[in-house]
């Protein structure tokens, strides 16, 4: 699992990623991944064609949440926290292009839902990554603001 492009395990039942090959969604599946999310649009540049045939063809359940990288909305991120909430004890992976939108993501995740320590939630990705004001804006979201959206 590690050479799948910014592979982090982020506990036992929840990992993250970037694009996986064909090839890696097999070996996804192999390590008992049962759900997979995709935050990533249909035309990013490393977008393999039919991903959902691909994953759900090796019995895994597939969601596709099509994040703009530019225009991050709340909507998706309360979607985005609802599946991931309703997939219990299954474990999942949770893919974009690069692991960017993924990241910004599972950081109110675990904000919220894990109530994850903030010196504890790995923020590796950020070492690369420098997020946009929208990013940022969308991180700093509230339980309130989360709540009504």
């Amino acid at each position: 699992m590690n050479d799948i492009l910014n592979y982090i395990e982020v506990n036992e039942l929840i990992s993250t990623s970037g694009q996986p090959s064909v090839e890696q969604f097999k070996d996804i599946k192999e390590e008992g991944v049962e759900v997979v999310i995709n935050l990533a649009l249909h035309d990013e540049d490393n977008t393999i064609e039919d991903q959902d045939k691909v994953v759900s063809g090796l019995g895994m359940s597939y969601f596709h949440i099509p994040v703009d990288f530019d225009e991050p909305k709340i909507s998706d991120l309360k979607l985005f926290i609802n599946i991931l909430q309703s997939t219990g004890a299954n474990k999942v992976l949770i893919y974009c292009a690069k692991n960017y939108k993924v990241t910004a993501f599972m950081y109110v995740y675990h904000k919220y839902v894990l109530h994850t320590p903030f010196e504890e939630v790995n923020l590796s990705m950020f070492d690369e990554w420098s997020p946009s004001q929208a990013w940022r804006e969308l991180m700093k979201i509230t339980f309130d603001e989360l709540e009504k959206a």
